[in-house]
C-alpha cells in the first residue's frame, strides 16, 4: 500500500499497547478506523485519543469466530471496505508445559493464533475487493526462537509465523499483500497482565516477569511506526527492536543452541535462576 489516506484500517486488539499505538499512528496517516477489543472500556480510551479521526470501536472476542464473522460483517456495512487488516490481538501466559493445564493453553491459542485465523478468514472477501490491501499478523521474537517458560505463547507464535508465510504463497499475485511482524521487548501491558499456570510458583514467576519488564527497550508508538512504514513498503517480514534483530541472528547462526543460550542471557541480565515446579519445590524442602 503506497497511502493509507481514506483507507480503512481494521485494528484489534486496539484498547491498548501496540493496538492503540497503530491507531494513532494510522489516524495520523489520514486512515478510517474500525477498531476492536475484548475490553470496551480501554477500547473507548483509544477513541478518545484520536481527537476528529473517522472512527468505529467495536467489542469482539477474536476467539470466537462467530464474533469476528459478524465483526467482519459490521465493517462491510459501517464502512462498505476494508482496505488493511492488523490482527494485534494476544494475550501471554507463563509457566512450564507441566505446568499448564490442556484449558490453559487452549485459551492461549485461541486468541493468539485462532484470532489471527478468524481474522483473516472472514475479512479477506473484504480485502479482496480492494485494488490494494494488506494483512499484517503480529508473531512475537518468540516466533523465532522458543525459551522455556514459554511453550505456550511461543507455540502460538510460532503458529502465527508459519501460517502467515503459507498465506502469503497462496497470496501471491493477488491484490492482497501480507506482513509478519515479529516484535521484540515492547513496553506494553501484555507481560504485566500475563497468567500464569494453575500450578505455577506464582512468587517465582512474578519475579521473573518484573525483571523481564526491565529489558524491555521499545515504545508502542516505535513499534507502530516501523509497522505501518512496512505495510507503505510492502515488507513481508517486519523485526521489530535490537532484541528482535540480536535474536534472529542467533537463531540463524546457531539454530540448535539459541534456545539455551538465550536462556543464560536472560539469567546473567536478570540474575534469575530457572523456575521450578510446585513438585520440584516441595522435593527440596
Amino acid at each position: 500500500m503506497k497511502n493509507l489516506k481514506g483507507a480503512v484500517a481494521v485494528v484489534t486488539g486496539a484498547g491498548s499497547g501496540i493496538g492503540r499505538a497503530l491507531a494513532q499512528e494510522l489516524a495520523s496517516h489520514g486512515a478510517q478506523l474500525a477498531l476492536a477489543d475484548v475490553n470496551p472500556a480501554t477500547l473507548e480510551e483509544t477513541r478518545g485519543l484520536l481527537g476528529t479521526a473517522q472512527v468505529k470501536t467495536y467489542n469482539v472476542d477474536v476467539s470466537n469466530a462467530s464474533a469476528v464473522e459478524s465483526f467482519a460483517r459490521r465493517v462491510g456495512q459501517d464502512f462498505g471496505r476494508a482496505s488493511l487488516l492488523i490482527n494485534n490481538a494476544g494475550v501471554a501466559l507463563w509457566g512450564n508445559f507441566s505446568e499448564l493445564t490442556l484449558d490453559e493453553f487452549d485459551w492461549l491459542f485461541r486468541i493468539n493464533f485462532w484470532g489471527v485465523v478468524h481474522g483473516c478468514k472472514f475479512f479477506i472477501p473484504l480485502l479482496q475487493r480492494e485494488p490494494d490491501a494488506h494483512i499484517v499478523n503480529i508473531s512475537s521474537v518468540f516466533g523465532l526462537i522458543g525459551p522455556p517458560g514459554q511453550s505456550a505463547y511461543s507455540a502460538s507464535k510460532f503458529a502465527v509465523r508459519g501460517f502467515t508465510q503459507a498465506l502469503s504463497g497462496e497470496l501471491s499475485g493477488s491484490k492482497i499483500h501480507v506482513t509478519c511482524v515479529h516484535p521484540g521487548g515492547i513496553r506494553t501491558r501484555i507481560a504485566e497482565n500475563a497468567r500464569a499456570g494453575a500450578a505455577t510458583r506464582t512468587e517465582e514467576w512474578a519475579g521473573r516477569n518484573e525483571e523481564f519488564l526491565k529489558l524491555v527497550r521499545t515504545s508502542p508508538e516505535k513499534a507502530a511506526h516501523v509497522i505501518v512504514q512496512g505495510v507503505l513498503r510492502n515488507k513481508a517480514r517486519i523485526l521489530i527492536g535490537p532484541d528482535a534483530y540480536q535474536f534472529d541472528f542467533l537463531q540463524r547462526l546457531l539454530p540448535v543452541r539459541s534456545s539455551s543460550l538465550l536462556v543464560s542471557w536472560f539469567n546473567r541480565r536478570t540474575g534469575a535462576t530457572a523456575p521450578q515446579t510446585a513438585e520440584a519445590a516441595k522435593a527440596k524442602r
